[in-house]
């Protein structure tokens, strides 16, 4: 005999519709009984999203953008459910579970719009896209990724500290000193362990992250993202549909690339808005347009920053190394882990493109978008109001 929350489904997440919604909700709502069973199906539909690739913040991302933030926190809690169940988690996992919301009281406000709520998420979640794998799901296989250095989480919280002040401060030559120390101390992270690696012959390969890239203005948010990556050895593929970017690397570099990624995001914010208040003080209305350009700005010029700084560590270190007697060889190490990223990548993505972003149209936004980058960031260059990202 057909379960209550058999019925309840094949009513209303086989069928489009508010009508077959409202009849789900309807046998859901007066069977109070079969509330467990409910969330057991939720639940299983949470983890078929990890066998298709998902992460929970890939779902949490995902379900807000095509529903709302109210079925969103539905959705943590479901997974705060399912995962409980293992008894280890990864590392990005355990941070995403511990970001998410508070969990959802159930048949709040009333049963029938809770019912509603949780079919309308289920419908949501039989539907998700299988996606490229970054790892196993929870439950399949041991995290096969070399246990950090013994240095690592200290260096990682000297550069989280770093960047947290330069986000605080009100004074932009100050946020530029803090930003520029934070990517220093990444770069030449990046290349002690880099070095430490050919001395061991460590078999670590490149994995990868994905890393949100929500609207609005998320053309120009990828741009920066692309930029991040870059400077830090990594490579990002941006998915436009799904508002992410996965981005491929060695771990301590994928690291590097979420805490300064994450980081300028909320500088150029901070900068945004008190460039617009000053745009709105003399009369202009036309934001949209304004803030689009100073992003795009903003991230076309960090990008060169970045590139330029990322270069000059390099040499610094390679000569450095030479002048040690281990002969110049930073260089050839460092080409070695690029190929095996790109390798990795182009085998995880192979039909990417690279699709070139439309020129801005408002010159003041640029302006004030590269402005910001230079506070941000230090170093030399020139700029065009376009830019390229893979996808």
């Amino acid at each position: 005999m057909e379960s209550v929350i058999d019925r309840a489904c094949a009513a209303a997440l086989y069928a489009e519709g508010d009508a077959a919604l409202d009849t789900g909700a309807s046998l859901l709502a007066a069977a109070p009984d079969a509330d467990d069973e409910a969330h057991r199906r939720g639940e299983e539909f949470v983890r078929r999203a990890w066998e298709r690739g998902w992460h929970p913040a890939d779902l949490v991302r995902f379900v807000r953008r095509e529903l709302d933030e109210r079925r969103a926190a539905l959705a943590g809690t479901l997974i705060a459910a399912e995962t409980a169940r293992y008894p280890e988690l990864p590392p990005r996992w355990r941070q995403q579970i511990a970001e998410l919301e508070p969990p959802v009281e159930r048949n709040r406000p009333d049963r029938f719009s809770y019912a509603a709520d949780l079919l309308e998420l289920y419908r949501v979640l039989l539907r998700l896209p299988a996606i490229e794998p970054v790892g196993p799901p929870p439950g399949a296989a041991a995290d096969l990724h070399r246990p950090p250095a013994a240095d690592e989480p200290r260096m990682l919280t000297r550069i989280r500290a770093l960047l947290a002040k330069a986000e605080a401060t009100g004074f932009p030559e100050e946020a530029e000193a803090l930003t520029t120390k934070a990517q220093e101390l990444m770069a030449r992270h990046t290349i002690d362990e880099a070095l430490l690696a050919a001395r061991t012959q460590s078999r670590e390969t490149p994995g990868a992250c994905r890393i949100g890239v929500e609207p609005p203005y998320e053309s120009a948010k990828a741009v920066l993202l692309d930029a991040v990556a870059s400077a830090n050895r990594c490579r990002a593929v941006w998915n436009e549909d799904l508002a992410f970017s996965t981005v491929v690397g060695f771990e301590p570099d994928l690291e590097a690339v979420e805490l300064l990624f994450t980081s300028l995001l909320v500088q150029g914010t901070t900068a945004m808005t008190r460039a617009e208040a000053g745009q709105r003080a003399g009369g202009r209305k036309r934001t949209k347009t304004f803030r689009q350009a100073f992003w795009m700005g903003y991230a076309q010029r960090l990008g060169r920053r970045l590139t330029a700084d990322a270069e000059r560590i390099t040499a610094e270190a390679d000569t450095g190394t030479s002048t040690t007697g281990a002969g110049g060889g930073l260089l050839p190490v460092l080409a070695a882990r690029d190929v095996a990223v790109a390798d990795t990548a182009e085998r995880m993505f192979p039909r990417t493109t690279t699709t070139r972003l439309r020129g801005v149209s408002d010159l003041a936004g640029w302006t004030h978008g590269t402005k910001a980058a230079d506070r941000a960031r230090v170093g030399g260059g020139s700029h065009r109001p376009d830019g390229e990202i893979t996808t």
